[in-house]
């Protein structure tokens, strides 16, 4: 990987809910989110490092939260919407989309953990922007727009047993 000097700036922005629903189908298990943020900042400069949540009202959500904080984000959390007719929706990508805009001036890298498509065109903008843009998640749910649009993508089915909890 070309272009790491341990003075950039990085930020890391999490995208929760893909990287569980991921980590569930593909392995059983569930993502270590210490290790995985150990993974993105590579002993560079952390900036800010964000997850981002969906508020369910299961059990052990909150200790979850608190868990990620203990470990360094800033946890970010919306509720799951019910729809009329019982269908549920919580999504991030707006919202993660203006705080790494925002964040961008700020950041010489920005290491976005999903495999979202949508975001694609995030990248490229912030590319344009003068960020380097990372990308992490496990490469057999990534959309592949988003594997092409990173700067670098890191592929965490290659070392799956580093990012995932008792694996």
């Amino acid at each position: 990987m070309s272009n790491i000097h341990k003075n950039q700036r990085v930020g890391v922005f999490v995208d929760v809910q893909n990287m569980y629903y991921s980590a569930k189908n593909l392995y059983n298990s569930k993502v270590d989110f210490e290790k995985l943020l150990d993974a993105a900042v590579m002993n560079r400069k952390l900036i800010r490092a964000s997850a981002y949540v969906i508020q369910a009202d299961t059990p052990d959500e909150d200790n979850f939260f608190e868990a990620l904080r203990k470990i360094g984000y800033e946890v970010e959390i919306k509720k799951l919407k019910e729809f009329y007719g019982g269908e549920k929706k919580g999504d991030w990508d707006l919202g993660m989309t203006v705080d790494m805009i925002q964040q961008a001036k700020k950041l010489d890298t920005i290491v976005l953990v999903t495999g979202d498509g949508d975001f694609a065109v995030l990248v490229d903008h912030l590319k344009s922007m003068g960020c380097r843009v990372e990308v992490m998640s496990f490469g057999r749910s990534s959309a592949k727009e988003i594997r092409e649009a990173a700067t670098n993508f890191v592929d965490m089915d290659e070392n799956s047993d580093k990012f995932l909890v008792n694996h």
